[in-house]
């Protein structure tokens, strides 16, 4: 991302106190992170500081679709679907290798939340308002041809389905590609270190005091202006900031369940309504079936949330309800994840109910903070800001400053010819992969992770030595990469952010733990104490990931 940023943390820290930004960015999710990249691309000196691992909170923990919003329809919410539908499809194109278009089944019941007329109509409105291409367009399917798509499906009271197209993304890996193109372009960015204090000067904000959670040490850090896109934490920063009135954040815990393929061999993608009137996505990826969400209120540790046993066996009642001969337990867990929704309050809705949309704040003190919104609009939530940012900056004599380019540019991995071009690219580079010796689904693993950023992978592969370390050549590549080029700092980071191993390849996280560790110890240079603290983070979210909280409770 930055170079070995691992190496001299301390040194690339100190650059931050150099000058005064036009921009500081407090917040390194989908969110900070698309708002760093449009800056930067206009023009805008631009950092940005994450007080955990870049997307450790929400940005990696959504049900992993880059969708339409089909949902909000139900909600009379027609222009935030007309938009998020419209830039799903710019995710797309500018980054094919982390995101992948899903057929989605939409099965409806006697008595179910859709039948076949209005599933119908409001599929071939979502088509309309989306801008869904031609050959993504809806198609209505009989009762027999609802049951060949998916035979695992409840067959008693089965109407028919509704067949469309939703993205299914890497949310981790995203976020972490446009933070990659961001320092591409100039910006300076940091893991790990946390906004501690705000700095003022006759009233309005300039900067703020900020410590290295890693290393220790604080770092003033002046901006010209100051954009608050924590997510869950917006709040907090407004506390702050003194600004907290009107409207505050309501969060909500969604939950997901992984199941293995074997046990769960679902073949097509699925959205079904539950007894209780909501919605649940059932997706097949990697070999695995996952599950989720749940939607309900939450008010414990920000950082840190994970799945009750409530929330386990409610996803299972729901799966045993649309796929009843499965029977499945909570034995058959194989992994989850928890994250947090950090909706715009509103009294009197339930969780389900309450809008998506994002809404931003102006403080008296000119703290810019984007709360709400959906990882699919991204880009466009970032483009509104980056407005906001610019009439601010000429207002105190900066710029001038580029229109927004985003729209049409490749995130970090995504020069791979437009999403048409990404399958024979795919079928290049992994024949590169296989001359390197490695196995052709390995070959093919890599190049779908990283995109045309695999020529490095494979430059690492080529010069891994012979060591005392045990682990195969792709896999000492993929963390040097990491760490050289993605920031990775702790194992945790590599296992659950850049690669996903802790929730899809639980078992070979597990099998190549110390292994990795060592290794990372290694290359960063961790003390006895950190090593021995990195080991331990990593063997909590092993367990957090099969076992609902309250099995974890006095661990």
């Amino acid at each position: 991302m930055n170079g070995n940023f691992g190496a001299d943390r301390r040194g690339r820290l100190s650059e931050l106190e150099e000058g005064v930004f036009d921009v500081l960015v407090i917040g390194g999710g989908i969110t900070g992170a698309g708002i760093a990249l449009d800056a930067r691309k206009r023009g805008m000196s631009t950092a940005l500081i994450e007080m955990q691992d870049f997307a450790a909170g929400t940005s990696s923990r959504s049900t992993k679709l880059v969708h339409g919003g089909l949902r909000y329809l139900k909600q009379f919410e027609v222009k935030m679907v007309a938009e998020v539908g419209k830039e799903r499809a710019v995710v797309y194109e500018n980054g094919p290798h982390v995101t992948t278009p899903e057929w989605m089944l939409l099965p409806f019941y006697q008595g179910g939340t859709f039948g076949a007329f209005t599933a119908s109509i409001g599929l071939r409105l979502y088509d309309f308002l989306a801008g869904v291409k031609r050959e993504e367009r809806r198609k209505m399917l009989s009762k027999e041809e609802t049951l060949a798509k998916e035979p695992l499906l409840r067959r008693e009271g089965v109407k028919g389905g509704g067949y469309y197209v939703e993205y299914r993304t890497d949310d981790a890996r995203l976020t972490i590609e446009v933070m990659k193109k961001a320092v591409e372009a100039g910006a300076r960015v940091a893991n790990y270190v946390k906004a501690e204090e705000l700095l003022y000067e006759g009233g309005k904000l300039v900067g703020v005091v900020a410590r290295d959670v890693i290393g220790g040490g604080t770092y003033r850090i002046k901006a010209r202006a100051v954009v608050n896109a924590t997510g869950p934490w917006v709040d907090t920063l407004r506390e702050l900031d003194h600004s907290k009135e009107g409207k505050t954040l309501r969060l909500t815990k969604g939950v997901h369940l992984v199941f293995d393929g074997r046990r769960f061999p679902l073949r097509q993608a699925i959205y079904f309504d539950t007894t209780d009137g909501r919605m649940v996505f059932a997706v097949p990826r990697e070999g695995k079936t996952y599950v989720g969400t749940t939607d309900t209120d939450y008010d414990e540790d920000t950082a840190h949330p994970r799945m009750s046993k409530e929330d386990r066996d409610y996803i299972l009642a729901a799966a045993n309800y649309m796929f009843p001969d499965l029977k499945l337990t909570g034995g058959d867990v194989e992994s989850s994840w928890a994250g947090l929704r950090p909706l715009i309050y509103e009294a009197g809705k339930s969780p389900s109910e309450v809008s998506r949309r994002d809404e931003i704040f102006v403080s008296p003190s000119g703290l810019i903070t984007i709360a709400g919104g959906k990882l699919t609009g991204y880009r466009k939530m970032a483009e509104t800001v980056t407005d906001i940012l610019a009439t601010k900056l000429r207002e105190a004599g900066r710029g001038p400053f580029q229109p927004c380019g985003t729209k049409t540019l490749p995130i970090s991995g995504g020069d791979v010819g437009g999403s048409r071009q990404f399958p024979s690219f795919v079928n290049k580079m992994t024949e590169a992969g296989v001359s390197l010796g490695l196995s052709k689904e390995a070959a093919e693993r890599l190049v779908r992770r990283y995109g045309s950023n695999v020529t490095a992978i494979h430059d690492r592969i080529r010069n891994v030595t012979t060591s005392s370390h045990t682990l195969p050549p792709e896999i000492q590549a993929e963390i040097l990469y990491a760490i050289e080029e993605e920031m990775a700092v702790k194992p945790v980071d590599f296992f659950m952010r850049r690669t996903g191993a802790v929730l899809f390849h639980i078992d070979w996280a597990r099998y190549w733990r110390k292994a990795v560790i060592n290794f990372m110890a290694d290359c960063l240079d961790y003390s006895d104490e950190q090593k021995r603290e990195y080991s331990q983070e990593l063997e909590r979210e092993l367990a957090a990931a099969s076992m609902p909280s309250d099995s974890l409770a006095g661990r």
